[in-house]
């Protein structure tokens, strides 16, 4: 991720905020603290998206909120409510395709140790998604069939070999900014021979054009899949198509603890938007339950991207001692409140 250049050098920098539904202004609020205990030079701009801004102002994305967007070209997200099946469409995907937003990176590290959550210890993985094309930028339509006018759905998505080549350049770039030692590109090319065929293609040649630097290799994605759960160390970086990519990255979440411990950044040429990938759980909203660290390490990854890595490291460790300490909510064991674990957490940045 490239480095976001705020207009002068040390002044505050201007950040669109959207607490979200659900549980996203609790973990907004809980982010919040403990980015002003750190000293995060960030001017927070709130704004509105999602369910609530649908019923206050009849749209889920309304006008003040792109006009933010536009203006700080930066964004941080929590999460927003996508009905399933009916109503609107999902706001994540809105913003992805309005902003150019092509790349979704997802780190995944083990913070807890194994035995606490019967996961893998010294797991460190980064998924990169392609994010603006597939089936995620489909055309949905029914089709009668009989009688039944709806008896048929079709969806129509597609793949351009300009944006293959140019997500899997940027997960190439991204392994070589970061000390990474190999990309594995994920597809289903012997199923779905054109659509995914042409993002294997265009992969296999962009890997060739690194191949004294960066190790490469491929996976069919259902391969990946089993793969991850019997030895995920092998993967370093991983790379693939949108829908792939969405499911695969929740599947190494949970082998490094879950959706609460999982940040993402939607990464353009001049924009970026992080987020929480978790939900809005909506069953535990206003219930002080809610884990912010999800937020809180998409935070991490948005000071990483602003030049601010020595206060990113700095988040990422208070974050770690914390967590191996005990104070943890209810999702990873533990029994702190939302407020009791921001607490703990500030507490560990004002005596590192």
């Amino acid at each position: 991720m490239s480095a976001h250049t705020s207009p002068t050098a040390g002044q505050p920098i201007p950040v669109t905020l959207i607490p979200g539904d659900g549980i996203g202004p609790e973990i907004t609020r809980a982010t919040k603290d403990v980015l002003a205990a750190l000293g995060a030079p960030f001017l927070w701009d709130e704004q509105k998206a999602g369910a609530i801004a649908l019923e206050e102002d009849g749209t889920p994305l309304p006008d003040a909120t792109l006009r933010s967007l536009e203006r700080t070209r930066l964004a941080l997200k929590a999460p927003l409510a996508t009905p399933s099946g009916t109503g609107f469409r999902s706001v994540n995907v809105m913003l992805r395709q309005r902003f150019d937003l092509y790349a979704n990176i997802r780190p995944a590290r083990t913070l807890i140790p194994q035995e606490d959550l019967r996961r893998y210890d010294g797991l460190d993985i980064v998924l990169i998604r392609e994010n603006i094309e597939g089936y995620y930028a489909a055309r949905d339509y029914y089709i009668p069939q009989g009688d039944d006018p709806q008896g048929m759905a079709l969806s129509a998505g597609y793949t351009t070999r300009a944006e293959c080549e140019r997500i899997v350049t940027h997960a190439f770039e991204y392994a070589l900014a970061h000390g990474r030692r190999k990309v594995t590109l994920v597809h289903k090319a012997n199923i779905l021979k054109l659509m995914s065929g042409l993002f294997l293609e265009t992969g296999r040649k962009v890997a060739a054009r690194y191949e004294d630097r960066i190790a490469f290799d491929e996976r069919i994605v259902d391969a990946c899949a089993m793969q991850l759960c019997l030895n995920p160390a092998q993967f370093d970086v991983i790379v693939t198509t949108n829908l792939f990519g969405d499911i695969l990255s929740d599947q190494i979440s949970g082998l490094t603890g879950g959706l609460g411990l999982a940040p993402g950044a939607n990464i353009g040429n001049d924009m970026a938007i992080f987020e929480a990938v978790h939900g809005s759980a909506p069953d535990i909203a206003g219930q002080n339950r809610a884990n912010p660290t999800a937020l809180l390490l998409a935070s991490a990854l948005m000071l990483d991207h602003t030049g601010h890595e020595t206060l990113a490291t700095r988040l990422r460790d208070a974050i770690t001692r914390t967590l191996q300490n005990g104070t943890r909510t209810g999702d990873l064991g533990g029994t702190a409140t939302t407020d009791q674990f921001t607490a703990a957490l500030i507490r560990a940045l004002e005596t590192a």
